[in-house]
């Protein structure tokens, strides 16, 4: 990554990312802003991801962060990660959670065929580990007063988007956590909230069949275009930082301003070119 001013932002502060995978993912970026930003890391995520992943290298890029083996969809797990925690770092002053997983999704199911053991283990993994993560680091008081807590969501959480399939629910019901949580989590001044971010080449994400299509049709509607996983982080920051205390319960779209258009003129041309031409409305798959 180029280097970039970076301002202070969480001198001083300490957190912990679930999730992050490779050099692609969101929370990767995340933890490396964050150390970049001044903050001493933790990173966590499942005992396979640290084995084929490149964990240990970003432990290393953020000063060797310590690292956590933890299944968050496992009580017992989230809840020896954060006594572990505590003991290593002490309490933290934000949580990230990078995670979500749909084996309907990657064995391309359609959604009215749906495995529901699947099913329910998207929601879990995908939404309910959020809560589990919440409820664990307040029963180990190991969340500070005035802290944050972030999820990362998209907006087939309010929309259809057709192969997105069961990880819709899922997004919708992270954000529903988000609501519930947060005016409980205000007694100790602790905000959550989601970032509903655009398209991103992860390996989540890549996995999602269409994705290519779903990339470059959203990237044609955001008047900014699709913003990359390292800009979603830098947004990250501000939301890690004392400088969002007020903000709470909050779905915050960083999408190049995708949520909030109708339509664009590239759009609208390439409609009706597609519509005007029968041979490429076939080629294209538009008769389906």
């Amino acid at each position: 990554m180029p280097e970039k001013a970076h301002y202070g932002l969480l001198k001083g502060k300490k957190g912990i990312v679930f999730g992050p995978l490779d050099e692609s993912s969101i929370g990767w970026q995340i933890a490396l802003h964050a150390y970049r930003e001044g903050a001493e890391i933790a990173i966590s995520n499942v005992a396979a991801a640290l084995r084929f992943g490149n964990i240990e290298e970003l432990s290393t890029l953020c000063g060797n962060a310590p690292m956590f083996v933890c299944d968050a969809s496992k009580n017992e797990d989230v809840d020896a990660c954060f006594k572990e925690l505590k003991e290593k770092m002490g309490s933290v002053d934000f949580i990230v959670h990078s995670i979500g997983m749909s084996q309907n999704i990657r064995k391309q199911l359609p959604y009215e065929d749906l495995n529901y053991e699947w099913f329910i283990k998207t929601l879990d993994v995908s939404a309910l580990s959020l809560h589990r993560l919440v409820s664990y680091a307040l029963k180990n008081e190991a969340i500070n007063k005035g802290g944050s807590i972030l999820s990362l969501s998209y907006i087939a959480s309010q929309r259809n988007y057709w192969t997105y399939s069961d990880m819709g629910d899922a997004k919708s019901l992270l954000e529903s956590i988000v609501r519930s949580y947060g005016p409980r989590l205000a007694r100790q001044a602790i905000r959550i909230n989601t970032i509903s971010q655009s398209p991103t080449y992860t390996k989540a994400g890549s996995g999602i069949p269409g994705f290519e299509k779903m990339y470059e049709y959203s990237d044609l509607m955001s008047p900014l275009g699709n913003a990359s996983a390292e800009e979603c982080a830098e947004y990250c920051m501000t939301i890690l930082s004392d400088l969002s205390r007020k903000v709470t319960m909050q779905n915050l779209f960083h999408d190049g301003g995708y949520s909030s258009m109708g339509a664009t003129i590239p759009m609208i041309k390439l409609a009706h070119e597609v519509l005007n031409d029968k041979e490429l409305a076939l080629r294209v798959g538009l008769d389906e």
